[in-house]
């Protein structure tokens, strides 16, 4: 067994929210080592060659939660990070071939709705400012630590502060506040709105990555969850990075190692080695142990507790809730080149236009959207499932050859476990058929431009990606499990149950999407502790 030099700390996982946390350390002068599972850097952000001259987003696969703050800290845009807004937001094609497109400007999705619903056009710009005002709260604390429940002196101060900002609220928004954190988005939507496809164009962001019905309790946060991010100071826009995701991880990684970080690919960490209920350093898969005072973890709560640790290192009740950790977000991904742009129905043509260039969702109620809920618990998976398909090569030509093209398509809802003891092994293909067959009743071509296509099933993002049930958000984002109970209440300022110990990931405050925010908050309580060990000579 061989033993490593001695690091200050060592970042479990080299997806962004670890390169996020690695590059803030280094800042600081402490001496850091990242060390990634699979052969390179980015976790769920990365760009592949999934069929010879096609590259994709392979699972993440959209911009906006990225946070503002950390893209110039971490000079992302200095080592060629861009990002393309879309030209329209969405596209809701319809059975009827009618259809509905969500502008990016006010009036012209005002006119969209009208042709829908008058009542519905005119009411929007009050929507709009409602959810706003609750944003604006939200997006403020995303960069803070939440206070422990019944911590000391800093977590009351904390919650003190933030007693503050919401006493701001008006008294219309503190009640708005309480519906989008209680309520489900069905029953939000419907007081807000009469048309269906209305309601059904913003309901998916409540669901995504989220295994529960629109009328589901707490999908309205969900959604609203969605709604915190910008794109290039368009705040709740959605785009793309030039390069695909893969190129935010890049970029991290360039800054990381600008920085001093030390990054290891295909270097498994098997267990985090405990003595004294202090953390001592990490044993890697091969038995490399790695010496380090401190270990911080971008892994899902479940990864780290309950296959990287030894049970007899965590107290009985922590470890209980971590075993009850909610993880399953019910996703299939899959990927696409395509020879030829969807020919729609509602909209024919299959020459480059804005609808091709938008987020275009299959889900043309919130009916249509239960009823897929409904058959996930009963079947396995949605019969006529929910799915967003993202065509980003409309906007980036280098990621597929000249005249064709590359899909990102994200389905809901399908099990982790299938009822039927069915293996996902031998289920996928049933599964992507039903997918592609579903794009090709509102555009009969899709399916006979299919070139290519990679299937992630919930299993294979387990496997390929760490993601503990398939579970994009490394834990779902409901009430019991957001803010201070995230991941357990008691552990919510990002220090694990063990001296040492600290988690950097998604399973944290503020929750899932690359927005790099556990990676930065963890960092400046890591910075803070670790400065203080210097300051006694340890």
């Amino acid at each position: 067994m061989t033993k490593k030099g001695v690091y200050d700390v060592v970042i479990i996982g080299a997806g962004h929210n670890g390169l996020v946390c690695a590059c803030y350390l280094a800042a600081a002068g402490f001496k850091v080592r990242v060390l990634e599972r699979r052969e390179v850097v980015g976790g769920a952000a990365v760009t592949d060659e999934f069929h010879p001259g096609f590259r994709n987003s392979v699972a993440s696969y959209a911009v906006s939660l990225l946070n503002p703050k950390i893209i110039r800290d971490l000079n992302l845009s200095e080592h060629g990070l861009r990002f393309l807004a879309r030209p329209l937001a969405n596209f809701l094609p319809l059975p009827d071939n009618d259809y509905l497109k969500l502008g990016s400007e006010l009036q012209i999705t005002q006119k969209e709705f009208a042709h829908f619903s008058p009542r519905d056009a005119e009411r929007l710009p009050a929507y709009y400012q409602m959810l706003e005002r609750v944003a604006d709260v939200l997006r403020n604390l995303m960069l803070e630590t939440p206070p422990n429940v019944g911590g000391g002196v800093a977590d009351m101060l904390r919650a003190l502060n933030l007693g503050r900002r919401l006493r701001r609220l008006s008294m219309k928004g503190r009640r708005d506040m309480l519906e989008f954190l209680t309520r489900s988005a069905g029953e939000v939507l419907d007081a807000w709105f009469e048309a269906a496809p209305v309601k059904a164009v913003f309901a998916f962001d409540a669901i995504v990555g989220t295994f529960a019905s629109p009328y589901t309790p707490g999908t309205a946060y969900v959604l609203l969850h969605h709604m915190l991010g910008e794109v290039n100071g368009n705040k709740g826009a959605w785009g793309q990075a030039v390069g695909g995701m893969g190129a935010i991880s890049e970029a991290m990684a360039k800054e990381a190692r600008h920085r001093g970080v030390e990054i290891s690919t295909d270097a498994p960490v098997a267990k985090v080695r405990v003595s004294k209920d202090a953390v001592r350093g990490v044993t890697l898969a091969d038995g490399t142990e790695i010496h380090t005072r401190c270990v911080a973890a971008n892994v899902n709560p479940k990864l780290l507790y309950l296959q990287l640790m030894e049970a007899g290192d965590l107290d009985a009740d922590f470890l209980a809730r971590i075993q009850n950790w909610k993880c399953e977000s019910a996703t299939f991904r899959m990927n696409v080149a395509l020879s030829a742009l969807p020919d729609f129905r509602c909209l024919p043509g299959s020459e480059p236009q804005e609808h091709h260039m938008a987020g275009i969702y299959f889900l043309p109620s919130l009916a249509y959207m239960d009823q897929a809920y409904t058959d996930a618990r009963a079947f396995g998976w949605s019969r006529e499932p929910i799915i967003e398909m993202v065509i980003p090569s409309t906007l980036d030509d280098s990621l597929a050859p000249s005249g064709a093209h590359v899909a990102s398509l994200f389905c809901q809802h399908f099990r982790f476990a299938l009822p039927d003891g069915r293996s996902w092994d031998e289920a996928q293909e049933e599964a992507a058929d039903l997918i592609i067959d579903t794009i090709d009743r509102y555009a009969p071509n899709f399916k006979n431009s299919v070139i290519a296509r990679m299937i992630l099933s919930p299993l294979e993002m387990e496997r390929k990606f760490g993601l503990i049930g398939g579970d994009i958000f490394h834990g779902a984002l409901r009430l019991d499990q957001l803010f201070s109970a995230r991941p357990v209440l008691g552990h919510a300022d990002y220090r694990g149950p063990v001296k040492g110990l600290y988690m950097c990931g998604a399973g944290t405050h503020p929750g899932g999407g690359v927005t790099g925010v556990p990676g930065h908050n963890a960092a400046r309580q890591m910075k803070k502790d670790l400065q203080r060990l210097r300051l006694k000579g340890r």
